[in-house]
């Protein structure tokens, strides 16, 4: 007896556009910015039947079509639809599966309008919300998931470096060349900050870097092979450590002057295992001036800007916040809004200045991480922030009466009237607001394409943020 098929499954073959989608794969395992989307042109298609796989999960709520197309010449092929069956089944015979993916296009646009205005407002409102919660949550998962796999990706080049050099590059290339293609996309780029970027701390920091390295990238419109260079750069950046003691591995005012020049000498060690390794001369020249500083203050070298990559000079500034953020003693930590202050305060002869403005640019006077105060009085925490548009980020709002896992996040792009008024250290929130909050220990970044949102968006969001 054959076995049921699951109903959110979906032969490949039988895919249109309008269908929203599940790749099942890891997110280095496709071409596609996210795994989960809808299908908006024939070619994405023609993509993931290239991947190789048979069926593929489909949500029927998020797509534009009620169901599937027949399959051609299937004797079991049927049409599940809402409102007329025999109409609509005449229509997909008559005409095929592009009109099929049409008419139940309009038949499920016809029945959500209706179904959605025969609602009382208030239901309306909480409905909405609770889509709203439900994409937030899908969409903060899903970049905590490609993090942690990227993160694991990261140490586990990093613990081959010393036996299998070669298996480590070629793994480094891999992994840039994932987050390169992912990110030289169309349109704008949202950095979200993450709610758990657990794992191992030198992973971590290495992926932090190399993310927003890359990001930084994009800003200055380097080429595809400047970027997998500074990709494999970043990642790689403290690679010299390795072997080092523990406490020679972080720059700490208590150092010794021996444990001094060992930390200053993971350089030098990195270089070596860079040429071990087979890397290009781009990635190379990253790892070794990745301490340099504009004015000639930097080791080993003491280079000065004109003698620096830009791929080195741009690693050699956010390694410096990443620090700044998540350094390794967490007492010692400042806010995102913080470490870009103090940046543009004290460093502006140590690092390129065009660098660090473009920096502040994308990442925003108030970049994700930062606890700060709305000019309506409330309390929130940036959570997102868009790469070409970071004056008003996303926010999540401490609002009384709404309980921690239904917390309002509200786009100040589209919310008129509300802005942002200060920065705001942790500490100093009331006890309540700390709470409801949880500001990050440890500061980690991804990035997800940024969904365009259209009047009934900002509806929703005004709705939501009153």
């Amino acid at each position: 007896m054959k076995a049921a098929a699951r109903k959110d499954m979906i032969d490949v073959d039988a895919l249109c556009v309008g269908m929203f989608v599940h790749l099942d794969l890891g997110w280095m395992s496709h071409p596609f910015p996210l795994g989960n989307f809808k299908i908006s042109e024939a070619g994405q298609i023609a993509t993931i039947r290239s991947l190789g796989l048979r069926q593929v999960r489909w949500s029927p709520a998020q797509s534009d079509v009620v169901a599937p197309p027949p399959a051609s010449g299937g004797a079991e092929a049927g049409v599940a639809v809402v409102g007329s069956a025999a109409d609509l089944d005449a229509g997909v015979a008559a005409t095929g599966s592009a009109a099929a993916c049409a008419a139940t296009e309009a038949v499920a646009e016809s029945v959500a309008t209706l179904a959605l205005t025969a609602q009382a407002p208030d239901v309306q409102v909480c409905r909405r919300h609770r889509e709203q919660l439900a994409r937030e949550a899908e969409s903060l998962a899903l970049c905590e998931r490609q993090f942690a796999e990227a993160a694991l990706a990261c140490k586990h080049l990093t613990d081959c470096a010393l036996t299998q050099p070669q298996q480590a590059r070629e793994q480094a290339e891999g992994l840039s060349r994932a987050l390169v293609d992912k990110m030289l996309i169309a349109g704008d780029l949202c950095i979200r900050l993450l709610s758990d970027a657990a794992g191992d701390k030198a992973a971590v920091h290495a992926l932090n870097v190399t993310v927003i390295s890359l990001l930084m990238g994009r800003t200055f419109n380097l080429g595809e092979a400047d970027m997998l260079d500074l990709g494999v750069g970043a990642m790689l950046h403290d690679i010299g450590k390795l072997g080092l003691p523990e406490r020679a591995r972080h720059h700490d005012e208590q150092l010794s002057s021996t444990e001094l020049r060992l930390y200053e000498d993971h350089v030098a060690r990195g270089v070596v295992m860079a040429r071990k390794m087979g890397l290009s001369g781009g990635a190379t020249l990253v790892l070794a001036q990745h301490h340099e500083h504009a004015d000639g203050s930097g080791f080993p070298l003491r280079l000065g800007t004109d003698r620096m990559t830009a791929a080195a000079r741009i690693v050699s500034l956010v390694n410096r916040y990443d620090n700044l953020c998540n350094p390794h003693r967490p007492s010692q930590a400042l806010t995102p809004h913080e470490a870009l202050a103090l940046l543009f305060a004290q460093g502006k002869t140590k690092f390129d200045s065009a660098i660090l403005g473009a920096l502040i640019r994308m990442m925003g006077v108030y970049p994700a991480g930062s606890t700060v105060q709305l000019t309506d009085d409330r309390y929130a925490l940036v959570v997102g922030v868009n790469s070409s548009r970071p004056l008003r980020p996303r926010v999540l709002v401490h609002e009384a009466g709404v309980p921690r896992n239904e917390a309002l996040i509200v786009d100040l792009e589209r919310l008129l009237g509300v802005g942002i008024r200060r920065s705001i250290k942790p500490l100093q929130l009331p006890s309540a607001t700390l709470d409801y909050l949880a500001p990050r220990a440890r500061v980690s970044y991804f990035f997800e394409p940024l969904r365009a949102a259209g009047s009934a968006d900002r509806m929703r969001e005004a709705e939501a943020a009153h």
